[in-house]
C-alpha cells in the first residue's frame, strides 16, 4: 500500500506572514506584529468554535480575527481595506521550499493530499494561485464535518476519505497542535519547525519526525 502524506496548508505550505506586505501598505511598521497576532487569533477562534460547537467557516474566523486585531492595535482599518486583506489571504505565497519538495515527494510515489481547516473552495483557490494544486491527489477540508483541527474526528475523516490506514499515513504540519492531533489517532506525523524559536507543546507526545526544511521530507519518510 502506498504511503499517504497529508499536508497542512496555512503556515506549513503557504506563508501566512505573506500578508505583511499588503498590511504594510495600510498600517506601516506594525504590519509584521499585526500579521502574527491576526494569525494567532484566527487559530484561537477556530479552537473556541470547535469546542463550543458554534461552527462558522474558517474565512469567518479569519475575518473576525482581523476585526479583533484591528481593535487591539487601534489601526482603524476601513471596511474596503479589510476586504482587500481578506482577498489577499486567498493569494498568499508558498514557502520557497514547497514546489520542489512536492515534486520530489510525488516522484517518490507518495499519495499527496492537502488537508486544511479552510473550506475546500478557499484551499483550491489558494493552491491554484500558488501554482501547486497539480501535485495533490485531492483537497480534504474539515468544513465537511463543521468542526476544526485538532478534533480527532477530522483526522479519521482524512483517513476514511483517502482510503488510507493510519499506519501508512503521515501528517506534515508546522503546527504542534495538528501533529498531536494526528498522532493521537494513530497516524505518523512530521513536524516542520520552520522557525527555530518555535517550541513544540510539552504534552508528552513527540512528533514521529522533526525537520527544518520541507525538502528533507521524502528522504526521511522513505527510511
Amino acid at each position: 500500500m502506498k504511503t499517504t502524506i497529508a499536508f497542512d496548508i496555512y503556515g506549513t505550505l503557504i506563508d501566512t506572514q505573506g500578508i505583511s506586505l499588503k498590511l504594510s501598505n495600510i498600517i506601516g511598521d506594525q504590519a509584521t506584529e499585526f500579521a502574527h497576532r491576526w494569525r494567532e487569533k484566527q487559530l484561537e477562534y477556530s479552537f473556541r468554535r470547535g469546542l463550543m460547537r458554534r461552527y462558522e467557516k474558517f474565512d469567518t474566523c479569519t475575518a473576525q480575527a482581523l476585526d479583533y486585531t484591528d481593535l487591539i492595535f487601534g489601526t482603524k482599518i476601513s471596511i474596503i481595506e479589510k476586504q482587500a486583506l481578506m482577498d489577499a489571504y486567498k493569494t498568499l505565497p508558498p514557502f520557497e521550499d514547497v514546489t520542489q519538495s512536492l515534486i520530489l515527494a510525488q516522484k517518490a510515489g507518495f499519495r499527496l493530499f492537502a488537508f486544511s481547516n479552510g473550506s475546500e473552495s478557499a484551499v483550491e483557490q489558494l493552491l491554484q494561485n500558488a501554482g501547486i494544486r497539480s501535485y495533490f491527489e485531492g483537497v480534504i477540508s474539515v468544513d465537511s464535518l463543521q468542526t476544526f483541527k485538532p478534533n480527532p474526528d477530522v483526522y479519521q475523516y482524512l483517513l476514511d476519505t483517502t482510503h488510507s490506514q493510519s499506519e501508512n499515513s503521515w501528517l506534515v504540519s508546522s503546527n504542534s497542535f495538528d501533529i498531536i492531533g494526528a498522532i493521537s489517532v494513530g497516524m505518523k506525523a512530521a513536524w516542520l519547525q520552520r522557525n527555530p524559536e518555535v517550541l513544540f507543546d510539552p504534552w508528552g507526545i513527540t512528533p514521529t519526525l522533526i525537520f527544518k526544511n520541507l525538502s528533507q521530507l521524502p528522504e526521511l519518510i522513505s527510511r
